[in-house]
């Protein structure tokens, strides 16, 4: 199995086959999931410091915060998969 990074913002990578979703933090039971994250150790912040624009899920049950917008990592997301694609 090939590797795939995504980035998220600021230089930070994350697998891209372990992401469940990627939404937008602004709703009462996404607010719920990153606070719960906080409470058990599961959160990772990688806003260094800047406003929080997508929370992405993993399977992991991960939260990790990003100051980048989720429909922007989800077209890096879907370019590297065209690119990918064309490739074979």
């Amino acid at each position: 199995m090939e590797i795939k990074l995504l980035n998220i913002g600021f230089g930070n990578v994350v697998f891209s086959h372990r992401i469940v979703a990627i939404v937008s933090p602004e709703s009462a039971p996404i607010k719920r999931m990153v606070s719960d994250a906080k409470d058990k150790g599961r959160l990772i912040d990688a806003t260094y410091g800047r406003r929080t624009r997508s929370v992405v899920i993993t399977d992991s049950d991960h939260i990790i915060l990003s100051a980048v917008q989720a429909d922007t990592i989800a077209h890096r997301m879907n370019d590297k998969e065209l690119e990918e694609q064309c490739e074979e």
